[in-house]
């Protein structure tokens, strides 16, 4: 070849190399209401994954043994009280924040990574002079349609469950505590919030200003809920009360997915389970899970155990912000015999998973189905599986509710619920699920 030749492929190689961008995904798509969704430590997030973490399953392994706060925070939810003595303030969630979505607040928009919860409604971020935030935070004074509210009005009567100390003029302020890990004040807000091309005027959300413990979010929350603050309930009829998202796989080396809003384009083809409410807690989202069947054995499992009952909070959820699928420990020691029954040994433990088998023997490792009423699900092999650190062992990738909290509720988690696309249809009361590559 020509050095003068090979000289230009040279240059005009190197020159697209440097152009490339290897997270294009967190740019908005054309599509006004399709965001981009990355795993919180994934190679495109803008947050450090924790350390000592040697591999993705160290990581997932951590995460996991953190599910205890999540499931405590879920399972106080379900409880019947009333609807005052649970208020609904923003920071109300316990979370692990695994996927978050690129948004803009304000006017300019600020550009924030915040943590997607199906089971809150409030939005909330860290803003500017909070103690204990992160380094990134919301600056309410640059932004030129930022609004305290006031503790008069009824949304902070909403958001309180609790009606103002006083008649005079003050801000809606918030104190909560988590579990005696966490806690943040912040006080009620309107902005603007953006997501992708589609902007929402006068959201409300939690404006926080002090924060202690580690469970809260770096950069905020944005409640997915079904409640009257959430994103579906504030943007009024511009998503026609429809989302979906596809997770994407811890496999994949970008962890990107989508938040897709609206009922345009959304799968055409789709099969859905009907959702049910729980009047104590209507935001979470409940579905009518009817069995699971491993291989061609329908798992012996007590109605009971799986049924539906608001009084009690019981039944089964589909939920952003849990790690790993977990089932209450009748019904797990039920699946947990039928695999191992079909699978062979010996078996391990490995963190929170108690089902662990020489790689050399997932090839006779049997496909689990979740039954819903009208709708069967499949689980991809690496929605069931999770293997070590160094590649030897693989897992079950689920496990028991633990001991110390309410075991009456089911909650199928995020790893569960990779590489499918789950469409909320609150309207329509129904909730659709398909095969789909998120990456």
């Amino acid at each position: 070849m020509d050095s003068t030749i090979f000289a230009f492929f040279f240059i005009a190689l190197l020159s697209t190399t440097r152009a490339f961008d290897p997270c294009p995904s967190l740019k908005p798509k054309s599509d006004g209401s399709d965001l981009s969704i990355i795993h919180i430590y994934g190679k495109c997030s803008p947050f450090n994954s924790p350390k000592p973490a040697s591999s993705w399953t160290t990581t997932v392994l951590n995460m996991a043994s953190e599910d205890h706060q999540r499931l405590t925070y879920l399972s106080s939810l379900v409880a019947t009280k009333p609807k005052t003595s649970v208020p609904i303030a923003p920071g109300q969630v316990i979370n692990i924040g695994n996927y978050v979505a690129r948004v803009k607040i304000g006017t300019p928009g600020q550009l924030m990574f915040m943590v997607l919860d199906t089971s809150a409604d409030t939005a909330w971020v860290p803003c500017s002079g909070c103690t204990g935030c992160s380094s990134t935070m919301f600056s309410q004074n640059s932004s030129a349609t930022y609004e305290a509210v006031d503790c008069a009005t009824s949304e902070c009567v909403q958001a309180r469950g609790l009606s103002c100390p006083t008649a005079e003029p003050s801000n809606c302020l918030f104190n909560q505590s988590y579990g005696g890990d966490s806690s943040l004040l912040a006080s009620l807000s309107r902005d603007f919030l953006q997501l992708a091309n589609d902007t929402i005027p006068s959201y409300l959300f939690g404006c926080i200003g002090a924060v202690s413990g580690k469970s809260i979010p770096p950069q905020g929350l944005l409640g997915l809920g079904r409640g009257a603050m959430s994103v579906l309930s504030q943007s009024g009829s511009i998503y026609s009360g429809v989302f979906s998202y596809c997770l994407p796989s811890f496999r994949s080396y970008y962890f990107s997915g989508s938040l897709r809003l609206g009922p345009n384009g959304q799968p055409k083809t789709i099969k859905f389970t009907p959702l049910l409410k729980n009047p104590h807690r209507p935001s979470l989202y409940y579905v009518n899970l009817t069995g699971v069947t491993i291989g061609r054995v329908k798992v012996p499992i007590a109605p009971e155990l799986l049924g539906f009952d608001p009084s009690t909070g019981a039944g089964t959820i589909i939920d952003s912000g849990t790690v790993i699928t977990r089932f209450v420990p009748a019904a797990y020691d039920a699946i947990k015999e039928a695999f191992r029954n079909q699978t062979q040994g010996p078996f391990t433990s490995l963190g929170a998973f108690d089902t662990c088998f020489s790689v050399t023997h997932e090839n006779v490792a049997p496909k689990m189905t979740f039954h819903f009423k009208g709708l069967d699900i499949v689980l991809p092999m690496e929605n069931t599986l999770i293997h070590s650190s160094a590649g030897t062992l693989a897992c079950l990738a689920m496990a028991s509710a633990p001991d110390n909290v309410n075991s009456v509720l089911n909650v199928i988690a995020n790893l569960q619920q990779q590489n499918l696309r789950i469409l909320f249809d609150v309207v329509n009361s129904r909730v659709g699920i398909t095969r789909e590559i998120c990456n």
